[in-house]
């Protein structure tokens, strides 16, 4: 009898198979593989099935065997998760589901600007069916085309709109749960405006699977823009960044809605590992930002404005050089080089890496700090601080330098950490700001975390799944 049979009883695998129907589970090896490795390939699990449910209902059900038998669970969306949250542990002990077939778009309301959406939705997918009813859902992210919306939600995921939008949770009215116990909240509200006791979702929405299966929401939808304008820009310092973003949003009326940074390092690397990208400008810069003004009138003249707006930031100083997509097609170019970054350093070798945010006036302070003491402690270290710098987030990842072995610089992952986190703590950061703690960053956590917050989250978690079933070993 294998391990992983004394851990899951036999009964207990048959009962779920009975529960989920023929095409409700899967034990083949192939199928699971892609399951049990995270996206940075940091943690490899194992697990003695994988289950899909379809309904709420068959959710329902495999929760409530799972409680009798004592069975551990990990929900998974589309795995797309950056800190370990959503495999299961090396001992197989735990069932692995997916939301995969909870996919279903329930009702869209372009009146009531809202959309209800199953967990497993891609995310993209809801992109597009706002857009088709003359809409904007506007969570957007580099990952947007595999992501689903209940991981999204689970982790409340932030992306390049939370300057304008806010994070998943500020674009969620209601939300449906399947409980440890496999009790069901039924709490899919509307509603603009409710206050009857505790607003219960947002207990749900960023505890990463360890409270209770998320399985649909009510999103909020917005105006479509009808006009748009995206900008690649060479500011002279992280400094310059920080004061432009304060000029784009005065100067624009607040249609702002993405302002992110990134080194000449990054630029390089996407250049070198990913094809199809072109240095947008003649010349090389240290520092750029890419910039997005949306608005929903067509006849507004945002174009005019927004160049009116760079002619005056490069009479400041501000701006070193420009350019203004002239088309959908350049727009979709600039973002490419973004969003090629993650991929372009793991082609480069991977590295260490940090999901912080301090208040944006403290932006620059903070990358000049954490740049020197990182250099300092590893000569030849190449700091890649990119990111969404109009909410204060910043990824602030470090390269290998050139000829070190790349297990070599990893293995130093937990000395970096503390050298950089300690400087986000100290100026009133956050050592995750949009990632989640999952499995990777639990000791940091619990290192940086007050002992009332941590009491308080424990207290709440024996409260709502007191037999620890719900994704165990993931943030406490």
């Amino acid at each position: 009898m294998s391990a992983v049979a004394k851990l899951v009883p036999a009964d207990a695998i048959a009962e779920i198979k009975s529960v989920l129907g023929p095409k409700g589970w899967s034990e083949d090896a192939g199928d699971l593989a892609p399951h049990l490795i995270d996206q940075r390939e940091l943690y490899r699990g194992r697990t003695p099935l994988l289950a899909r449910p379809a309904t709420v209902g068959e959710l329902s059900a495999l929760m409530r065997v799972c409680h009798r038998h004592r069975i551990p669970v990990v929900p998974q969306g589309g795995n797309t998760g950056m800190v370990g949250g959503g495999v299961p542990h090396e001992h197989g002990g735990e069932l692995l589901v997916s939301t995969a077939r909870l996919n279903r778009i329930r009702a869209l309301d372009p009146l009531n600007y809202t959309m209800t959406a199953e967990a497993g939705c891609i995310l993209a997918n809801l992109q597009k069916a706002a857009e088709d009813a003359d809409r904007l859902f506007p969570l957007s992210l580099a990952a947007e085309g595999s992501c689903t919306i209940g991981g999204n939600l689970a982790t409340n995921a932030g992306g390049v709109a939370v300057l304008r939008y806010g994070n998943t949770r500020d674009l969620v009215l209601g939300i449906e749960v399947v409980l440890a116990d496999g009790r069901v909240l039924e709490s899919l509200n509307a509603l603009r405006k409710d206050n009857t006791g505790y607003d219960l979702k947002h207990l749900f929405i960023g505890s990463e699977g360890t409270l209770g299966f998320i399985t649909a929401a009510v999103l909020k939808l917005f105006p479509r823009p009808r006009e748009t304008v995206t900008c690649f820009v060479a500011v002279p310092s992280v400094a310059a960044a920080v004061e432009l973003l304060a000029l784009a949003r005065a100067g624009s009326g607040d249609q702002l809605s993405a302002f992110e940074e990134m080194p000449r390092l990054a630029l390089d690397l996407v250049l070198e590992h990913v094809p199809g990208n072109i240095d947008p400008l003649a010349k090389r810069y240290a520092i750029y930002v890419l910039i997005e003004f949306a608005s929903a009138d067509a006849e507004g003249g945002l174009k005019a404005r927004v160049e009116a707006l760079l002619a005056d930031a490069l009479e400041r100083g501000l701006v070193l050089d420009a350019t203004v997509a002239a088309s959908a097609a350049q727009a979709q170019a600039l973002w490419r080089i973004r969003e090629s970054i993650p991929e372009a350093q793991k082609r480069d070798g991977g590295g260490i890496k940090h999901d912080v945010s301090v208040p944006i006036s403290r932006m620059a302070e903070f990358v000049t700090a954490a740049s020197a003491a990182c250099e300092a402690r590893l000569p030849g270290i190449r700091v890649l601080s990119f990111g969404h710098v109009g909410d204060g987030n910043a990824h602030f990842n470090l390269c290998r330098p050139v000829g070190m072995e790349k297990q070599a610089f990893e293995a130093r992952w937990d000395e970096f950490n503390r050298i950089v986190h300690d400087i986000v703590v100290a100026m009133g950061g956050s050592i995750s700001a949009e990632h989640g703690i999952g499995r990777l960053k639990g000791e940091e956590f619990a290192h940086y975390a007050g002992a009332v917050e941590l009491d308080l989250m424990r207290a709440i978690k024996k409260a709502i799944d007191p037999l620890g079933l719900m994704n165990p070993g993931k943030v406490l």
